[in-house]
């Protein structure tokens, strides 16, 4: 296990399991003033992340003990870490199945370590920076409450029992954007601007992040709250 001893730093945990790359990317990692620590195994990845709560997860899909799927839905049962995964497969489903996962990025090997920890700074940049001046008041939209201070969101039914939805901070970002201006449509790269600024995100990241956020909605009975306009984007209806 690679980890150094500064702790004014964010704690990047790599995940991977040939030797030559975790060394390399320790390495580059460290050369720019992030702390590490380095995982093997799924169990490990595990173990790491649950004791020493890391700032982002840079995370291997192929790992032995418990592939990087698996982990991936672990931390996002328990987190929103940042997570970006690495892997050999160019298959743009098995890409889309980790975004739909819950996924802050993907790079495909072989890759420029310089160019992830390129990757790894623009996500902590948006994770980590300060926060804009944000409204005291919560917003109210149709049986949802979204509260930009402690961000959280709560669903009201009928008897006006709340319920708090599971929101990753980019799927919270997303729907901030659209509550702000319900019946606006925004186009995909809006979003992406909006919600993603640091990323060289594909318009189907969005797609993935909206699919999620929609599911969550309607889990806590907030159904067609957000419609998809064919061939533009998405709205959001107060009144749904």
């Amino acid at each position: 296990m690679h980890k150094t001893h500064a702790t004014s730093f964010p704690l990047v945990l790599v995940v991977e399991d040939e030797p030559e790359l975790s060394d390399i990317l320790v390495a580059y990692l460290q050369r720019d003033n992030l702390r590490t620590l380095h995982a093997a195994t799924g169990p490990d990845a595990l173990r790491l992340f649950r004791e020493h709560h890391p700032s982002i997860v840079l995370l291997d899909i192929r790992l032995p003990g418990k592939d990087g799927v698996d982990v991936l839905k672990e931390i996002r049962q328990e987190s929103d870490t940042p997570v970006i995964m690495t892997t050999a497969l160019a298959d743009d489903i098995d890409k889309m199945l980790s975004l739909r996962l819950g996924a802050d990025d993907y790079v495909v090997k072989p890759y420029n370590p310089a160019v992830v920890i390129e990757r790894v700074r623009a996500v902590l940049r948006r994770t980590l920076r300060a926060p804009e001046p944000l409204n005291d008041v919560p917003m109210r939209i149709g049986q949802l409450e979204i509260d930009q201070q402690a961000y959280t969101v709560r669903a009201y039914d009928a008897q006006e029992r709340p319920v708090v939805l599971p929101l990753t901070l980019t799927e919270f970002r997303i729907l901030v954007c659209l509550a702000k201006r319900p019946k606006r449509c925004f186009s995909r790269a809006e979003l992406i601007e909006a919600c993603l600024p640091e990323s060289d995100a594909l318009d189907r990241v969005i797609d993935s992040h909206l699919s999620k956020l929609r599911k969550k909605l309607q889990d806590a009975g907030c159904n067609d709250l957000i419609e998809t306009v064919r061939g533009i984007g998405y709205r959001l209806w107060r009144d749904s």
